[in-house]
């Protein structure tokens, strides 16, 4: 028997501020990455410097701010005040110092904790920082947040601001690359949020004159049902409008701060709009028929908002919930009585949304009769202990999607029976491209497995914090995996959009010889391996099926490779589920043609 580690005073640690965060990286920054994913932590880190100069402008200083990647060095020049001069070290080196904390200096700033800044100097291998003030300037270079140089001097050529410029350290990133849209994206959401505000990017001039009615065209464009409904007040703006999408999807902010998880400030504009319309048409709408097909947008600024995590996803402040309701309501009731085509249009598709739920309703209830009669439990559903309202530890909750019991039964061996529960296809599921929603009640596959995941009624029934598939690396197994996501792009985007959707990654290859076993996931990683271990073999694997139970652990506990499945727009889903998923047209086999290998 293994004998225990002696615990005693020489084995408590305390780290510094700059270990902790180069230790601790994810409390920091969220996931690490490789920049092939939106909320990747390189992106973090670019937000952390973006967000002091858009801070700036929001207190009245500077109008433009210019971003420059080049070779995995980033450059952001900013024309606001600037850091002071005698404080320039400090505020991009000592947690917990800064001017956030001061109402008269920044009133509605995201970066509150006094941290973002310094977690981007601990996590360079490269990183300086000028600050321009009434013809003077200090400047500070870093490595990994340990300074190396410092002057300052005169300047009398350049105006006011600061400008920062690092390097994300490949020791934290591994082989990582900024993606130009993934940049542009965040930049944009920073224009439709600060009317007047310019930045540029790479040269590129990114400017929204409209706010959050810009951002919400160019989410739907020509999807929109009617003239998209846009009012903003004192503290809060909005726009919404209907699409002929299944279900609803909402892109909210606080001070800036893009909220993926929502909030309380998202549940307030959803009550407001209901309220709202019913108020105006003088009826009692059920919330579900007015949300139906409903895409929107939110922004608030709050003194001091409270979020759930440091990476701010969700809203936490309940004291907002009246005076957010209220603003929505009346603006709405205030655009219908001077908008009348619009309010026109808007109930016919409420109607609409009324009529098709009735005869879902009559639908859904054959469908369960059927299922009692299959079996008291759901077919195929090997369940985990815990689900998603189980407070915080039901974030980690997750339901894999495989095809077949072979893949099955090595993930069923390996699993935590806690937190991770596995769902089974018997085969290739229905392609559910243009079919209404009644086809996916009377599909047996399909309706268990909403019921698998507690999604038959509503989305906020939802049982797992992940749904992850799990299909084999062949062709057969990326068919099934298409089939699956155009079931999810096509009924339930939201949950595409909210990022709970993942594809597991699993390695195609074993190299090993008698001494070491080296799992690969590419050809490249296998032949890395081979040039490494001296008589090796490989194994190729084909199915999940043939990686052995005592194998699969690793691959779905703490290092499981999971990819989020993410949608730049959402007005492309159905032009590229068409194209993909629809009919076969001379387009698509052209395509096919172009692109075999």
């Amino acid at each position: 028997m293994k004998s225990a580690a002696v615990y005693d005073e020489s084995k408590i640690k305390t780290l510094s501020s700059l270990e902790h965060i180069r230790l601790r990286t994810g409390m920091y920054i969220g996931r690490l990455g490789d920049g092939s994913n939106l909320d990747d932590g390189i992106y973090v880190l670019l937000k952390e410097i973006v967000d002091n100069s858009v801070d700036e402008f929001i207190m009245g200083y500077g109008n433009r701010i210019i971003v420059e990647i080049k070779d995995k060095r980033v450059r952001v020049r900013d024309f606001g005040r600037g850091i002071p001069l005698g404080k320039v070290i400090e505020c991009v080196s000592l947690i917990n110092t800064g001017a956030k904390y001061n109402d008269d200096v920044f009133q509605f700033s995201v970066g509150l904790n006094g941290v973002g800044t310094k977690a981007v100097n601990a996590l360079s291998s490269f990183f300086r920082v000028v600050s321009f003030r009434e013809g003077k300037y200090f400047e500070a270079i870093f490595e990994r947040g340990v300074l190396q140089t410092k002057k300052q001097g005169k300047a009398p050529k350049e105006r006011d601001g600061s400008y920062f410029e690092f390097i994300p350290d490949y020791d934290i990133f591994d082989e990582y690359q900024f993606h130009d849209d993934f940049v542009e994206q965040r930049l944009w959401n920073y224009a439709y949020l600060n009317k007047g505000l310019v930045l540029e990017y790479n040269k590129k001039r990114i400017e929204s004159k409209n706010g959050l009615l810009d951002l919400l065209y160019a989410e739907v464009a020509e999807g929109a049902l009617y003239e998209i409904i846009h009012a903003g007040v004192e503290r809060v703006e909005f726009s919404f409008t209907h699409t002929n999408n299944y279900g609803e999807t909402y892109f909210s902010f606080v001070n800036g701060q893009y909220t993926s998880d929502g909030g309380t400030h998202q549940s307030a504009f959803r009550e407001g709009i209901l309220k709202g319309i019913n108020e105006f048409y003088k009826k009692s709408y059920s919330g579900v028929d007015v949300r139906e097909g409903l895409t929107g947008a939110i922004s608030v600024k709050l003194k001091n908002p409270v979020f759930e995590s440091q990476t701010k996803n969700k809203l936490g402040n309940t004291e907002i919930r009246g005076w957010i309701v209220n603003s929505v309501r009346e603006a709405v009731v205030d655009h219908l009585h001077r908008d009348k085509i619009t309010a026109g249009k808007l109930e016919n598709k409420i109607g609409s949304n009324e009529k098709l739920r009735k005869e879902l309703n009559v639908v859904k209830k054959e469908a369960r009769e059927a299922a009692k009669k299959i079996a008291l439990k759901i077919p195929n559903l090997k369940d985990c202990k815990l689900h998603l309202n189980n407070g915080t530890k039901g974030e980690d909750t997750m339901i894999f999607v495989t095809e077949g019991q072979s893949a099955t039964g090595s993930i069923v061996s390996a699993r935590d029976p806690h937190t991770q529960a596995i769902f089974s296809l018997r085969g290739k599921p229905l392609n559910v491209f243009g079919k209404n929603r009644t086809a996916l009640y009377k599909n047996e596959e399909f309706f268990n497995m909403m019921m698998a995941l507690g999604i038959e009624n509503d989305i906020d029934d939802l049982r797992y914090g992940k749904i992850i598939l799990a299909t084999d690396a062949d062709y057969d197994g990326f068919h099934i995996r298409n089939l699956l996501l155009t079931f999810f792009l096509n009924y339930f985007e939201e949950l595409v959009v909210a990022g709970r959707v993942y594809i597991l990654e699993t390695p195609l290859f074993r190299v090993r010889n008698k001494t070491e076993i080296r799992y690969c996931y590419s050809a490249k990683e296998r032949d890395e391996a081979l040039g490494e271990i001296k008589g090796a073999e490989v194994t190729r694997f084909k199915g999940l099926g043939e990686i052995s139970p005592r194998e699969f652990g690793q691959f779905i506990g703490e290092d499981m490779r999971a990819i989020r499945v993410g949608v730049k727009s959402i007005k492309g889903i159905q032009e590229t589920l068409e194209f993909y998923m629809g009919k076969n047209t001379p387009e698509r086999r052209d395509y096919i043609m172009e692109n075999l290998i």
